[in-house]
């Protein structure tokens, strides 16, 4: 027997739910979902695809709940998902072999957590270019991975650990069963939720980290964990610093306790430190493109290009398509002494590569600090033309280069057109009325 249940927690999932569920359907043989109090139409919807539905109390505690969902499935399998998750049709053809294998208690399964922009980057990791497996993830242009115990057997001694970020993996290792890598993925929607939908569930998982953290003080990864939600959601430095350093502290050997550590580091201002800490990460083994470029750009900032030139070397040679290095090792060639060698790579760059913005950046700085001004504005028209959904000091930022040509009236052409992407926006339109006021006739002529 090799029957499956999927397992989940909600509250007020009504968003996601539906989706969720219909991409289970034909896969599970039941579908066990713990409300934790949903005020919305979610339990509806669970009804819907006859999914049995158990009440729960909500403690603050995603392992408790987990467990009391586990406790009422029938399956000989469990996989636990969540409602912003759904399967694709590869799911489908590859679970009843993975469920036929009497060696392995559970699989490790890749989660794509797909991103707004290609350019945002998610712990350590760049983002991947979206290759469409699902439908419904078209419109996001990338995504990150990371590995879960999502798919185990239900056997005793197998169950969830851990207030927040909770997982079967340690009970299965406990019992020294073998784990698994599977051969689908879970597509995560939670990242792209949302703003306010984001907020509620930073606050909550905040709460919980901060109780894991007093529960289990000598537990690195506890205070590893709620140090990166400091950091990338809250934008604490300087308490994702103190936290990263006490997991480095109590785990010397957690290679990426360090890397983050030393990014809060840099971040901090702290340079010197910071690429203390990046080379023990190395060290360590986390010998990543992120962590030479992070020390490439703690050696910019200390001005020592020569040591940022060849540190951005070292991250292309770990990932040769990391645009973000390559426009710094430009700008780092130009400030070594090198314009005719920098200017040369940014444009090579370019000429493959001209969707990536921070190439377009590479070179506006480098003209910039060279004092090529009418180049650097040229390079700036380029990033408006090639890159979509441009920040208002990207037209700023172009309209001054302009002016300080000077060209008043095409300065004025492109705050118009930024206008027209960031309607209302004061900065835009008092540079605009500056550039009107320095010259009446501009106005006229960009029209």
């Amino acid at each position: 027997m090799n029957s499956l249940t999927v397992s989940m927690i909600v509250r007020d999932d009504a968003a996601f739910l539906a989706s969720c569920l219909e991409s289970v359907r034909r896969l599970a043989r039941e579908i066990v979902i713990a409300d934790t109090g949903s005020k919305d139409s979610s339990i509806e919807i669970a009804r819907q695809f006859n999914a049995r539905i158990l009440r729960i109390p909500w403690n603050n505690d995603f392992a408790e709940a987990r467990n009391l969902a586990l406790s009422e499935a029938r399956g000989d399998w469990i996989l636990s998902l969540d409602a912003d998750e759904q399967l694709d049709g590869t799911a489908a053809r590859c679970v009843p072999a993975l469920l036929g294998n009497p060696q392995v208690m559970g699989y490790q399964v890749t989660i794509r957590n797909y991103l707004l922009g290609s350019n945002e980057r998610m712990w350590d990791q760049a983002p991947k270019a979206n290759d469409s497996l699902l439908a419904s993830a078209a419109p996001y242009p990338a995504f990150v991975e990371h590995e879960e115990v999502r798919l185990f057997r239900r056997v005793p001694g197998v169950y969830f650990m851990g207030r927040v970020h909770e997982s079967v993996g340690p009970s299965i290792r406990e019992l020294h069963g073998q784990i698994g890598k599977a051969n689908f993925c879970v597509h995560n929607f939670g990242f792209v939720a949302n703003q306010a939908t984001k907020d509620r569930k930073n606050l909550l998982y905040r709460e919980i980290g901060l109780k894991k953290l007093a529960e289990q003080p000598g537990d690195w990864q506890a205070h590893f964990e709620l140090g990166l939600l400091e950091l990338e959601q809250f934008k604490n430095l300087a308490e994702a610093h103190r936290l990263f350093g006490c997991a480095c502290a109590l785990n010397p050997h957690a290679a990426v306790a360090w890397f983050f550590l030393g990014l809060a580091s840099f971040g901090l201002g702290l340079f010197e430190e910071a690429l203390k800490t990046l080379r023990k990460a190395e060290s360590c083994g986390h010998k990543t493109s992120l962590v030479a470029e992070t020390r490439g750009d703690a050696y910019y900032n200390l001005e020592q290009f020569d040591d940022a030139h060849a540190a951005y070397e070292v991250a292309l040679k770990r990932d040769p398509h990391n645009g973000s290095a390559q426009a710094k090792l430009g700008l780092a060639l130009v400030r070594s002494g090198f314009p005719d060698k920098g200017l040369a790579r940014l444009k090579a760059y370019l000429a493959a590569a001209p969707q990536v913005p921070e190439l377009h950046e590479g070179l506006i700085l480098s003209y910039a600090s060279l004092g090529r001004i009418r180049e650097a504005a040229e390079a700036a028209d380029q990033k408006l033309r090639f890159i979509p959904n441009l920040y208002a000091g990207d037209y700023l930022r172009a309209a001054s280069l302009w002016a300080q040509v000077p060209d008043l009236t095409h300065a004025a052409q492109i705050l118009k057109e930024g206008l027209k992407t960031h309607p209302g926006n004061e900065d835009l339109q008092r540079a605009l009325w500056e550039a009107t006021q320095a010259s009446p006739a501009v106005l006229l002529q960009s029209s």
